[in-house]
């Protein structure tokens, strides 16, 4: 454990005020403090008035050398709304937070669940030098609670018991033991071991008799950590202690001990019989290998072994009634300079260390500079670095100032060492550099050298003096001259020179004025108007030195200065530029552009030629009256550069030439209402924009038009039906019409209720007209009847219903239906009304379509219900469809199952109609089932067969009867729509044998099979013999012959080709194919195949060597003829490409011919 250096407490809310010195010298480092006076205990519970924050504290514990142990401390945090502050401290003051490191670590964590802070301190192999007494602190807003516990660190096992190796190994000053061994520090002060040893010094007896401003000088040279703690033990020793009838001889007020070294504490009793028990801090001491007690005669002897910090303390021995006290002092051995300070050398800027090592980890040493302390803190160019054993003087950017003889002193010795810091040799890293700069830019001189020394700036010579504009920036090696918005008194020579050198860095500032263009007398968007037809002279005020040249150009073309109507003259101070007798087309941009050394300057100028307006379009009338229109228009395209300030409007009739002006003011809209004209008399209007320059020539004139009157209103408005959610309502047309006709009307409505419901009087007429927003139009186009349903409206509501008569003059005034409107439909029995033709059998053939719409009445709305043969039907075979006056069942195809009694009910309410209808689906009946030879006779046969067993749901209309001979077996028809089961076929061939069929046939035609007769009829001659004609063989041998012949192939390389050709002989020819005159024979690349005289040859991915010409050739015995084709391979995939295309062939030869021809390489 480090030694203790006290800190000051900036974490987390301050703990309560410390107790007087009195008080704190009962707590010291290492040991815990004796038990209080009463007084003093009062008086310590008095400053304890915050609350108890610990749930659990940490414990009194015992640790081996080398080994871990952990102390715990939880606080709760349920009433806490953040984290509670914890410290550790070891002794009184020493944070341990500035600690944790290798051999300590703190942690802290929080149990969510049961809401506790848990925190840990763990020493990590424990030394003999971390025994002592430690505290721990929490505190939570005004709340603060506080613990101490004891460390006691045991030898380690591995060491004998009984031998005391330490005792050998003794320190210069006396001291018994050295605390831990360190053979090299003894090895290295070998040579002081030689001195003569001094006089061991007795520091009690130093305090004793010594001064209280030498406390702390003692207290440090003699390794004293708790002054406090012993001169409040001193003050109690200078109490004048009361004669004791107990004891004859009493302990001395105060022992002092070196750490690791061995105390006696002897007592002479007055009765030896009396019982002595020996105490430290409260608690009794038992006896140990550590705690070793005596009796001799009266004396009783007590003997502390390896004195440690822990053993410095508040001792007690008790005899009877009577006790006697005294205090034990461990002191810790002086700490020795064990590795020397040496002299160094350094440059200015530089980081300087001086280092020297002491026989203690983290012990307490003070440097001196030139033999005065040095004050470490915040702004101090010093610090110190520890490093166990090691400490280092740190000197962060050095001066000549730091050349001095630093000292370091510890308890136990002290070193001294020189250290010289001279100038390093000066390079220049980076040099000044002239510069050009503009005029209101800022000056930036920059240099680099290779030192962080100060240095000074002139300029012409002269010190330069630090302004709001001038500044001087010095950053480490880096040395800056800023101005900002240089000026041309700026402009100069200016040198810096560097402290304690004589190397000077010159620069030269050149301050330059580019050009300006000064638009100040124009408007805010540099526009300049001029009226058509005037000269403009624009002068435009330049400044820049030198004098810059001025261009004016618009549209990237040039301006020249000199003659022209558009020209531009300079001058020194100004430019101009002239327009003569300007023009509309003249408005632009115009752009001048100034340039000299420092720089350029652009600007734009919009010149604006104004002149009177273009004239409007034709102004459109959009509505008339009867003797009032309604007219607008559109701005002129071309305002001539000028806002638009208003219209004037002339009007006059269409047969006249005299137009008449409506007003005199200007018009700033473009809508306007003559009024005062005549119905019926066809007019004209025109319009006249004006602006700023003055009129402008009118407008086309307008369509001509007529004023017009709207119609009267409708009359006789009455209701025709009503249904839960609808309203007709029938009219008749208006009175009168007038000239403008009648375009359609408008019908209304609103609910009762409304603020527009009261606006009709008794007799259904308007009151007055105001416009009201709750009446909702019917219709969303004109109706042109005198009748219309309003629709979508809620049950059992009443509305108000109006109707007007537009024509082009507008709407009419609006007719009222005098009194509010139910919106219930009115119970209407039902009706159904079988069309004509279902009253009778419906027949349709099998594979038709059945749609029979059968039309019923009925209010509100039916209930129907459809059912076949007395069962419901089935929808996935038969569709139904139902509106609200019809209803449709639909077959798409018809079946025989389809067949049956369909049965409609019509329900309202509590009325049902009911209707039938009889579906019958036909189809084609079967054959006869038997058809049997009665008898033959001369040229008849009688036949009979029975009807078919199924007549195709439809009468047997008849029978077709057809005879076959035997030896053709072609059928032809004898009888046709025969009503007999019977027949006698008569006229038969002699000499021939027949066989008979018959056909059933009904509505839908002839069965699709027929019953043919099991036996023939065979018709005998009657005395006739028959001689057989004799024919002479027919000759069938015949030569070769192509039927056809072979054609010219184009054949694509890798696909497979065919050549096909057709020959006919007897005997049959035999067939051979050649290539190029030379028969194929045996080749795995061609086929050859026949069929029924076709001769096919097939070349299997032909290339272009297969191309050729190719021959087919036929021999019989009666000759041989042959036939020949080309077949021509075209490579590649152009050709393919081409011919997928659909290009013909013929154009791809010729295509490719001339690619080969205009590349004979072959590229």
């Amino acid at each position: 454990m480090p030694e203790p250096t006290k800190k000051e407490e900036n974490e987390a809310p301050a703990p309560p005020p410390p107790p007087p010195p009195e008080e704190q010298s009962k707590e010291k480092e290492g040991g815990s403090a004796p038990p209080k006076a009463p007084e003093e205990q009062d008086k310590q519970n008095s400053n304890t008035t915050q609350s108890v924050l610990f749930v659990e504290k940490p414990q009194n514990g015992t640790v081996k050398v080398g080994e871990n142990i952990t102390f715990i401390a939880k606080v709760e945090a349920k009433d806490l709304l953040r984290k509670p502050t914890v410290k550790w401290f070891k002794g009184k003051w020493m944070d341990l937070a500035s600690k944790a490191g290798k051999h300590l670590q703190l942690k802290e964590t929080f149990e969510r669940q049961t809401r506790m802070y848990t925190f840990e301190m763990q020493i990590i192999q424990a030394k003999e030098n971390y025994a002592g007494n430690y505290r721990c602190e929490v505190s939570y807003k005004d709340k603060f609670d506080t613990c101490s516990f004891d460390l006691e660190v045991l030898e380690s096992t591995g060491t004998t018991p009984n031998i005391d190796i330490r005792s050998a190994f003794k320190r210069s000053e006396g001291q018994e033991d050295a605390g831990e061994l360190d053979f090299s520090g003894l090895l290295k002060r070998r040579e002081i071991k030689q001195q003569e040893e001094e006089p061991q010094i007795d520091v009690w007896e130093l305090l004793k008799n010594a001064k209280p401003s030498e406390y702390e000088k003692i207290a440090f040279q003699y390794g004293i950590t708790d002054l406090r703690g012993m001169l409040k033990r001193l003050k109690r020793m200078k109490r004048v202690e009361k004669k004791s009838a107990a004891f004859s001889k009493i302990l001395d007020p105060a022992y002092q001990v070196d750490k690791g070294g061995k105390v006696r504490f002897v007592v002479e009793l007055a009765d030896p019989k009396l019982e002595v028990k020996w105490f430290k801090n409260g608690q009794e001491i038992r006896p140990s290998t550590k705690y070793i007690f005596e009796h001799k005669g009266c004396q009783r002897i007590m003997f502390i072994n390896n004195c440690q910090m822990t053993d410095d303390s508040e001792y007690y021995v008790t005899a009877g009634d009577e006790k006697c006290s005294t205090e034990l002092f461990v002191r810790e051995p002086p700490v020795m300079v064990t590795k020397q300070l040496e002299d160094t050398k350094a440059y200015c800027g530089e980081r300087v260390e001086l280092e020297c090592e002491v026989s203690e980890d983290d012990a307490n040493v003070k440097w001196f500079k030139n033999g005065e302390e040095i004050i470490f803190g915040p702004k101090s160019r010093y610090r110190v670095k520890v490093e166990g054993k090691k400490h280092i003087l740190i000197i962060d950017g050095a001066t000549k100032a730091d050349t001095a003889e630093y000292s370091v002193m510890t308890t136990g010795g002290q070193s001294s060492a020189k250290l010289s810091v001279d100038l390093r040799p000066l390079k220049i890293l980076q040099p000044l550099t002239d510069l050009t700069v503009k005029l209101g830019n800022e000056i930036c001189l920059k240099c680099e050298i290779s030192e962080n020394i100060p240095g000074k700036w002139t300029k012409n010579g002269l010190p330069v003096q630090e302004s709001e504009r001038l500044k001087v920036v010095h950053k480490g090696k880096v040395h800056k001259l800023v101005i900002a918005n240089a000026l041309i008194e700026d402009e100069g020579e200016y040198v810096f020179t560097p402290d304690a050198y004589s190397v000077t860095l010159p620069a030269k500032v050149h301050v330059i004025d580019p050009p300006k263009i000064h638009l100040d007398g124009l408007d805010a968007d540099n526009t300049v108007t001029v009226i058509a037809g005037n000269k403009l002279r624009l002068e435009i005020p330049v400044s820049g030195e030198p004098p810059p040249k001025a261009l004016w150009s618009r549209a990237d073309k040039a301006i020249a200065e000199g003659g022209g109507r558009i020209r531009a003259e300079s001058y020194p101070d100004s430019s101009t530029l002239v327009i003569d007798i300007a023009e509309r087309e003249d408005s632009g941009v115009y752009n001048i552009n100034l340039k000299n050394e420092a720089g350029e300057a652009h600007a734009s100028i919009k010149i604006k030629v104004v002149d009177i307006p273009d004239p409007p379009l034709a102004p459109n009338v959009s509505d008339v009256g009867d003797d009032w229109c309604k007219m607008s228009w559109e701005p002129p395209a071309n305002d001539g550069g000028s806002p638009i300030l208003g219209y004037f409007i002339e009007r006059k009739k269409k047969q006249s030439s005299r137009w008449m002006r409506l007003n005199f003011d200007l018009i700033k809209e473009t809508t306007f209402e003559p009024k005062k004209m005549i119905e019926g008399v066809a007019y004209e209007v025109r319009i006249f924009a004006v602006n700023a320059v003055g009129i402008s020539k009118p407008s086309m004139p307008s369509k001509p038009f007529v004023p017009l009157a709207v119609t009267s209103p409708p009359t006789l408005l009455a209701i025709d039906s009503v249904t839960d959610t609808t309203v007709t309502m029938k009219w008749r047309p208006p009175d009168q019409i007038g000239a403008a006709g009648l375009d359609g009307y408008v019908l209304e409505y609103c609910f009762e209720g409304s603020t527009s419901a009261n606006q009709s009087d008794e007799k259904g007429e308007a009151a007055y007209d105001l416009s009201a927003e709750d009446w909702i139009q019917a219709n969303t186009d004109l109706i042109d009847k005198t009748k219309f349903t309003i629709t979508g409206l809620p049950t059992d509501a009443k509305i108000f219903v109006r109707v007007k008569a537009v024509n082009a003059a507008g709407a009419s005034e609006p007719k009222y239906y005098g009194q509010p409107i139910l919106v219930r439909e009115i119970i209407e029995p039902p009706k159904i009304r079988i069309p004509r033709h279902l009253k009778q059998t419906y027949i349709r053939r099998v594979g038709e379509a059945v749609n029979l719409v059968i039309p019923f009445q009925g209010k509100p709305r039916p209930e129907l219900i459809w059912k076949k043969d007395g069962v419901d039907i089935d929808k996935n075979q038969i569709n139904i469809r139902n509106s609200e006056t019809d209803t449709i069942i639909f077959i798409r195809k018809a079946e025989r199952s389809h067949s049956g009694k369909y049965d409609l009910q019509v329900k309202v309410d509590k009325y049902v109609e009911t209707a039938s209808i009889d579906i019958q689906i036909v189809d084609r009946p079967g054959p006869p089932q038997v058809v049997k030879i009665e008898d033959v006779w001369g040229e008849n046969a009688a036949l009979v067969w029975t009807p078919p067993k199924d007549d195709g749901n439809a009468p047997i209309t008849g029978y077709t009867i057809q005879k076959a001979d035997k030896k053709s077996m072609e059928w032809f028809t004898v009888i046709e729509h025969y009503h007999r089961t019977n027949a006698t076929i008569t006229e038969l061939v002699i000499g021939n044998e027949y066989y008979f069929r018959v056909f059933a046939e009904n509505m839908c035609g002839l069965s699709e099979e027929a019953t043919m007769t099991k036996e023939s009829a065979v018709i005998a001659k009657d005395g006739k013999v028959y001689k057989n004609p004799v024919y002479e063989d027919f000759d069938f041998t015949e030569a070769p012959m192509f039927t056809q012949p072979l054609v010219n192939t184009y054949a694509i390389a890798g696909y497979n080709a065919t050549l096909n050709c057709s020959v006919r002989g007897n005997p049959k020819p035999k067939i051979t194919w050649m290539k190029n005159k030379v028969a194929i024979v045996n080749d795995p690349r061609y086929r050859m195949f026949s069929n029924q005289g076709v001769c096919t040859l097939e070349i299997r991915k032909p290339s272009p060597y297969d191309g050729g010409t190719y021959c087919c050739k036929a021999v019989n015995d009666l000759g041989t003829v042959e036939i020949e084709c080309k077949l021509e391979v075209k490579g590649g995939l152009s050709f393919c490409r081409l011919l997928l295309q659909g290009v013909p062939p013929n154009i791809i030869d010729s295509y490719l011919r001339d690619l080969e021809s205009s590349n004979p390489e072959g590229n």
